[in-house]
């Protein structure tokens, strides 16, 4: 890429309209180093190609060489197709698993030529960021991994928690109840014993698939330790909506049929159980509301399977915890 550059350095000089295409270049990855996150990076690469060049439908996307799956991390303007008479798109070589894709279509032809005959400028300064690039795909690695369960690819406790106090101290001005439900599949553990660990991971894949459908997007799921979910819904309409919510994820898990032996077509049926408490209903504390929500769930465990239980001060006082 040096001769490249020197190449493009020789061009501005002789033309002082492409001195201002080598300016983008370097004003690109100024403003990139700062960035927090790929998501952040994704959207100041678009927000320049629109600046510089007026593209308006952009998408940045990463490619994972191992899957063969895309993920759109930032997406503006119209849909085009890749192949499309005024389309442009650029690999972006991070040196890793997965590789960036920046694609974007031109207006018109008028559009499309001169957007071309700045190729060489765009090309070399993604060529200049995929180190920043890198490094934003690396920490976004590192952050999924030390928050999200590889079985169901939902959020660990750590994550939620952490998640939630931010949530709360971002609204001293306005209180927020979260609803924390925590989630217990009915004897488990038989699954195990019966099966085995892959059928199991199978049970959690499917319950998570239910949790999600039956949450907004901003509510939040984790996988706690064994069979154990929490869910944390955030400011809902009322404890009326909760209890909704929670009877839907009971009725849904239950009606859901896991392949155990597609040879046979033998299926697996399993059922839940979920201890419910507020915040700050219940409790000011999070860890103490967590404590309630998992009371109520052997509570709810106590009374059958498909059964769900709300805190209640004067239940807890005559509950048995030892």
């Amino acid at each position: 890429m040096k001769s490249e550059m020197l190449n493009l350095i020789q061009l501005a000089i002789e033309d002082k309209e492409k001195l201002k295409s080598l300016e983008y270049i370097y004003s690109l990855y100024d403003q990139l180093q700062y960035s927090e996150n790929i998501n952040e990076m994704a959207t100041i690469l678009c927000d320049w190609l629109n600046e510089k060049y007026k593209v308006n439908n952009v998408k940045f996307s990463l490619f994972d060489l191992n899957t063969n799956l895309s993920t759109d991390i930032v997406k503006k303007g119209d849909e085009f197709y890749l192949d499309g008479e005024y389309s442009f798109y650029f690999i972006i070589n991070t040196h890793t698993d997965m590789n960036a894709i920046v694609s974007f279509c031109a207006n018109d032809q008028e559009h499309y030529d001169e957007i071309n005959s700045d190729y060489p400028f765009i090309e070399a300064a993604f060529f200049q960021i995929s180190p920043i690039l890198q490094n934003g795909i690396m920490k976004k690695h590192h952050v999924e991994a030390s928050s999200i369960d590889s079985v169901t690819n939902v959020h660990n406790r750590k994550y939620l928690i952490k998640h939630i106090e931010k949530v709360i101290s971002l609204s001293n001005n306005s209180e927020k109840t979260i609803a924390f439900l925590m989630i217990g599949i009915d004897r488990f553990k038989a699954v195990i014993e019966e099966f085995d660990y892959d059928i199991g991971d199978k049970v959690l894949v499917e319950l998570a698939k239910v949790i999600h459908s039956n949450i907004k997007d901003f509510d939040i799921v984790a996988r706690l330790t064994g069979d154990e979910f929490l869910v944390a819904l955030v400011n809902p309409i009322s404890t009326n909506f909760v209890e909704q919510t929670v009877q839907k994820i009971v009725k849904d898990f239950a009606e859901v049929e896991v392949v155990v032996n597609p040879e046979t077509n033998q299926v697996l049926k399993k059922t839940i159980c979920i201890g419910v408490s507020i915040l700050p209903q219940d409790s000011t504390e999070i860890t103490q509301v967590l404590k309630n929500a998992d009371i109520f769930l052997n509570e709810a465990k106590n009374k059958g399977r498909s059964k769900y239980a709300f805190y209640t001060k004067e239940e807890e006082s005559s509950i048995d915890l030892f």
